[in-house]
C-alpha cells in the first residue's frame, strides 16, 4: 500500500473533543474517498467521554447518567480520554473489505509497540483489541473472600460489576491478576474507507471504566502501559514508537480484497434451512 501520513491533532493541554475529531474524521473520509487525500492515520487525545458502538445495551452504559455519544462504528460502550492515545487510520481498502483483516492489523502493530515496551500482549479469540493474559483461573486470589469456584460472573448473566464494588472494577482487573485489555478496537468501513480505530492506554485514569460494562465484557477488565509497567509513562515516549510500528504493519501490508466464492454455474442453490449438497461450493457472509 501507498504510504501512511500522520497527523497528530492535539494532546494534553490541546486534547480534541470527541465531536471535533468526529467531524474531522468524516472531513478526510470524504477526501480520502475522492482520491484527494493519502491514507491518514490522526492521532489524538480526547477530554473524557464515553462513546458507545452499534452493539451497545442499555445495560452497559453508566448507572448515574452520565452523558454518552453514541457512533456509528462497531463494538461496544468505551471511554476516551487523557492518557489514552487514540488513532484514527483513514484508509482506502480494496472491494470486497476485508474488515477483519484490518482489525488484526491494528492489533499487530498495538502487539509490537508493547512488546517494545517490555509488555507482552496478545489477542484473545472473539475479543477484538489487545490484551494481556492473566494468570491460570486456579492460580488467582479469591474475590471478596470467596473462593473463585464461588465467583458470581461465572453463573449470572446479569451480575452487574458496577454495583459490586472495587474487588470486581475493570481497573482491578491486574490486582486480580485477570485478563486485561490494554488496547481497544472498533471500525467502520464505508465507501471502501475506514473510519474509528483504536484507542491505547498509555498512562490514563482506568477507574473511568468502573462507571461502564468496557465493550460489554463483564469477566475481564482494562489496563495500561503505566500500570503494567509500574512506573509513569509520558505519551511523547509511546508516540514515536507507536507511528513506527503501525508504518511497518500497515505500509508492509499487502491488501487484498475479501475472497468469496460463488457457486458453480448451474448449481442448485439449498432450500433455506436445508444443507447443501455435499461438494456444494460455500458462499461467504457478505
Amino acid at each position: 500500500m501507498s504510504e501512511l501520513r500522520f497527523v497528530q491533532v492535539g494532546f494534553g493541554a490541546q486534547a480534541v473533543e470527541y465531536q471535533r475529531a468526529w467531524d474531522l474524521q468524516r472531513e478526510v473520509h470524504a477526501a480520502r474517498f475522492a482520491d484527494e487525500a493519502p491514507d491518514t492515520c490522526l492521532l489524538l487525545e480526547h477530554p473524557p467521554v464515553y462513546t458507545a458502538g452499534r452493539r451497545t445495551l442499555d445495560s452497559e452504559r453508566p448507572l448515574d447518567g452520565t452523558p454518552v455519544v453514541d457512533v456509528d462504528r462497531g463494538g461496544k460502550i468505551t471511554w476516551h480520554g487523557p492518557g489514552q492515545l487514540v488513532g484514527y487510520p483513514i484508509m482506502k481498502l480494496p472491494r470486497p473489505v476485508d474488515v477483519v483483516a484490518h482489525v488484526r492489523r491494528l492489533e499487530e502493530a498495538l502487539i509490537r509497540a508493547a512488546a517494545d515496551f517490555g509488555v507482552a500482549t496478545t489477542r484473545v479469540e472473539g475479543r477484538s483489541g489487545v490484551w494481556v493474559l492473566g494468570d491460570p483461573v486456579a492460580d488467582r486470589p479469591a474475590l471478596g473472600g470467596l473462593s473463585l469456584d464461588f465467583d458470581p460472573r461465572l453463573a449470572d448473566e446479569e451480575f452487574d460489576p458496577r454495583l459490586n464494588g472495587p474487588e470486581y472494577a475493570p481497573s482491578n482487573a491486574g490486582q486480580r491478576r485477570e485478563d486485561r485489555k490494554l488496547a481497544a478496537i472498533g471500525i467502520r468501513v464505508a465507501k471502501g474507507v475506514t473510519m474509528h480505530g483504536f484507542a491505547l492506554n498509555v498512562n490514563p485514569d482506568n477507574t473511568w471504566f468502573d462507571r461502564i460494562v468496557p465493550c460489554g465484557i463483564r469477566d475481564a477488565g482494562v489496563t495500561s502501559l503505566a500500570n503494567e509497567l509500574g512506573r509513569d509513562v509520558p505519551m511523547a515516549e509511546v508516540l514515536p514508537v507507536v507511528e513506527r510500528r503501525l508504518r511497518e504493519v500497515l505500509e508492509s501490508a499487502e491488501l487484498k480484497p475479501r475472497e468469496i466464492e460463488r457457486p458453480a454455474a448451474g448449481a442448485v442453490p439449498a432450500a433455506d434451512g436445508a444443507p447443501a449438497a455435499p461438494g456444494s461450493p460455500v458462499v461467504a457472509p457478505a
